[in-house]
């Protein structure tokens, strides 16, 4: 198998949103740092990982789309993430409990147009 002769430097999904301003919002609040790029499209930044996020809506694709953001630490990531209280804030966001798995351990958090984020820990 042929080996690629250049290297990556990051991997940057794009994500929909079903209310653009609402999303842009939830994850100002999630503690990501925004740039726009231009009305319909912003990078969301948390240190070196980042996701484009676009005004555009298809519920097929963005009801299942599905990110992991992995952490070094799931039980603080999770009682900051509950702290934030965003499922009170805004519609259809859901915390759902750690689970321990074969694997690691993890989290999920649905944003507002219902994009599922696996927020988690390997075991060493």
């Amino acid at each position: 198998m042929m080996q690629p002769n250049f290297s990556s430097k990051s991997l940057r999904p794009f994500i929909g949103s079903k209310d653009f301003e609402t999303s842009r919002s939830f994850y100002c609040d999630l503690g990501f740092e925004e740039f726009v790029i231009d009305p319909k499209m912003s990078v969301f930044k948390m240190g070196e990982q980042a996701f484009y996020l676009q005004d555009y809506y298809a519920e097929d694709w963005v009801g299942n789309t599905m990110l992991f953001l992995e952490v070094e630490n799931v039980d603080i990531a999770y009682r900051e993430i509950e702290a934030l209280n965003l499922p009170a804030k805004y519609e259809g966001v859901r915390l759902i409990p750690i689970k321990n798995l074969d694997w690691g351990r993890e989290f999920f958090l649905y944003d507002p147009a219902g994009i599922l984020w696996h927020i988690g820990e390997f075991k060493d």
